[in-house]
């Protein structure tokens, strides 16, 4: 399956950010592309809880995620919406940052609700609480497409190989990360989280990034990688909007299993102690 990732630079306006998006699936579309992926949060980036209560919706009323429904089925592709900021009815007013996987006929197939909050405080100018503006999904999603079965995850669930594990070994053989990495960890870490997932999972890795200067001073690192179930980065982006390509084949995840087959290794053990 070719398959297309979009690196985007979304601001904090949703009508800006899915005409942007549009235009480019049909030239992702138009170059042979039958599956295609965007990043984290592609309707709205930004930290202002103000701004988002005024231009977020439920996800019943939400213009972007309605808008490449239609996009998906006009063009006739298989689409991951990475993942978009909605409201939810939640008592506490926290907000969904929730994965959608849509067919060709524009129906919704797949739904994820990331897990783990990025709380962090990466230096003392740069900290993020994630968790006081969004709420954690509960339930790993593993979802069963002509081409693959995608086990689905967002951004900071990079950092949790249980996770990636548990949706190994329930089927997926080929993973999106979709995500909006800061510069200073995506420096750092990015690329090896992305290899050591696909390395111990045998899987492909799909990781469509956000790039650039979005809101509010947020800037993000870009880099999306496509890393073959033998951890090999088959194709990068840069630093700009962009769109990568490549052509997915379930069969080097089963031949990288075969190899080495540690999923089928793993073993209930005590401990640790301390001694």
């Amino acid at each position: 399956m070719k398959t297309a990732l979009l690196q985007i630079t979304s601001t904090d306006d949703p009508a800006e950010n899915l005409s942007m998006v549009r235009a480019m699936m049909r030239e992702a579309a138009a170059a042979g592309a039958g599956y295609i992926l965007t990043p984290e949060v592609t309707n709205c980036v930004s930290a202002s809880r103000a701004h988002q209560n005024a231009v977020l919706h439920l996800e019943g009323d939400d213009p972007t995620l309605a808008g490449l429904r239609e996009a998906a089925q006009e063009l006739g592709v298989w689409l991951t919406i990475g993942s978009l900021a909605l409201k939810t009815e939640d008592a506490d007013g926290r907000f969904a940052n929730r994965q959608f996987l849509i067919a060709p006929d524009g129906d919704i197939r797949a739904r994820y609700d990331k897990i783990h909050m990025f709380d962090v405080q990466v230096s003392d100018e740069e900290t993020y609480r994630e968790s006081t503006g969004y709420r954690p999904g509960k339930q790993a999603v593993v979802a069963e497409v002509p081409f693959a079965n995608l086990g689905l995850t967002i951004c900071y669930d990079l950092r949790f190989p249980k996770l990636f594990n548990a949706l190994a070994n329930a089927g997926a053989d080929v993973m999106t990360v979709p995500a909006a990495f800061s510069c200073v960890t995506g420096a750092a870490h990015w690329h090896a989280l992305l290899r050591a997932r696909a390395i111990e999972t045998g899987s492909w890795v799909l990781a469509p990034a956000q790039c650039g200067d979005n809101a509010e001073h947020r800037r993000t690192y870009g880099h999306s990688l496509v890393i073959s179930p033998w951890g090999e980065i088959v194709a990068e982006a840069g630093v700009e909007p962009s769109i990568l390509y490549v052509d997915l084949d379930r069969t080097q995840a089963q031949e990288a299993r075969r190899r080495v087959p540690s999923l089928t290794h793993e073993i209930d053990f005590d401990g640790p102690d301390t001694l």
